[in-house]
């Protein structure tokens, strides 16, 4: 999407010497992920081996969950991989439930004469636990990440601290207490010794692909600041050139201007207690599995948009500078949710929908409007009975 010599970006480069570009952060947190060796990749592909053995065949897939039934396992079924975008959520689910049910995949393994010699491995069974903990930890960045109303800064932030959990990750192997890696702490009750060298230097790998790809973003961090902490930073720190319209020296004005204004200062004291009070609820929500009500929740970039809406114009170059900071987009989510949806209308009455009836949907699905159903309701005339 945005490659060095080809693509949009690359040309509009060309023609623009001051251009600010970004690529996709959840596309690049996805790549980051793919950076397991190959020996703990290929526990992945065993995986799928031995789960579509079970699930592709109806007569296997009953027995097996006849078998887990008996057993009376936590899960009744396997999961399917898949991959779609997001497919990582994929991937972390089923290495989580195939190691749940590891036990009773041996077993009916051994009843079908079918043989996976990896499944006895301790090399191999020491790598997948590894994999189970490890796409739990990646896929509670990628929930995180996805969704609307997140801005670029809220999303780089998440990186920049899973960058920092990795660090952590790292010394609970070197130290072996494995108090964030559950399944493989069990693991390594049963047999002992595992290879903390070896998956160190995976998770240390990953951070350094982090680091990597996410260079752009953090040297740009201060501008992707300046909507929500204006007041804070140090103006000869921003990223000017690429905004048209902004004047530097009279934003400098503008900034020495504001900040002893109590009635503006406060509008952004306001919006940082805001700000704080929507992720403290989402965090509680999350914890409880009430994923409906977030949705509920204040959008973070609403509230910022509504503090600068409330600015005056007579800080005309603040407020373009924060407006085109916010026009940023950290990830292609709701480009890409847009096409999910509108590909719903591929059914064989689309040949009715007009031009005008397409524009409407997309507008229902880009915006966060909601309708007064009583209000249209009571507009419309009721059918009487003759």
């Amino acid at each position: 999407m945005t490659g060095a010599h080809r693509g949009f970006v690359a040309l509009l480069q060309k023609s623009l010497e001051k251009l600010l570009t970004f690529h996709c952060i959840l596309h690049q947190e996805a790549l980051c992920a793919k950076t397991f060796p190959p020996k703990c990749t290929e526990v992945m592909n065993v995986v799928i081996q031995i789960v579509n053995k079970i699930m592709a065949n109806g007569l296997n897939h009953r027995q097996f969950r006849a078998l887990l039934d008996d057993g009376r396992d936590h899960y009744s079924d396997l999961l399917l991989h898949n991959r779609v975008r997001g497919w990582w959520l994929s991937r972390g689910e089923v290495l989580k439930r195939f190691a749940a049910c590891l036990e009773e995949m041996k077993t009916f393994m051994r009843s079908k004469g079918l043989s996976f010699p990896e499944l006895e491995q301790p090399e191999w069974l020491e790598k997948l636990h590894f994999m189970v903990d490890m796409t739990a930890h990646l896929n509670t960045l990628n929930t995180t990440l996805q969704g609307r109303g997140a801005t670029a800064l809220n999303m780089l932030e998440e990186v920049l601290v899973f960058e920092r959990k990795l660090t952590v990750l790292a010394r609970d192997l070197q130290r072996g207490t494995l108090s964030h890696f559950p399944s493989l702490r069990e693991f390594k009750q049963d047999h002992k010794l595992i290879n903390s060298e070896y998956l160190q230097s995976a998770i240390t790998t990953m951070q350094a692909s982090f680091e990597k790809r996410f260079h752009e973003f953090r040297e740009e961090k201060t501008t992707l600041s300046f909507p929500v902490t204006p007041l804070n930073i140090d103006p000869s720190l921003l990223n000017v050139t690429a905004f048209a319209g902004v004047s530097q020296p009279d934003l400098e004005l503008e900034l020495a201007d504001i900040a002893d204004k109590d009635m503006w200062v406060s509008k952004f004291k306001r919006l940082t207690y805001d700000l704080k009070d929507v992720a403290r609820q989402k965090a509680t929500l999350a914890q409880n599995h009430k994923w409906s009500d977030i949705e509920n929740l204040p959008r973070p970039d609403k509230l910022v948009f509504e503090t600068w809406n409330a600015i005056p114009d007579t800080y005309m170059n603040m407020k373009k500078y924060a407006f085109g900071v916010l026009s940023i987009f950290g990830s292609t989510y709701a480009c890409e949710q847009l096409f999910s949806t509108m590909n719903y209308i591929k059914n064989k009455h689309r040949s009715r929908l007009a031009d005008d009836s397409l524009q409407s949907c997309v507008k229902m699905k880009v915006t966060s409007y909601s309708p007064d159903l009583q209000t249209l309701s009571a507009e419309v005339q009721e059918q009487k009975s003759h």
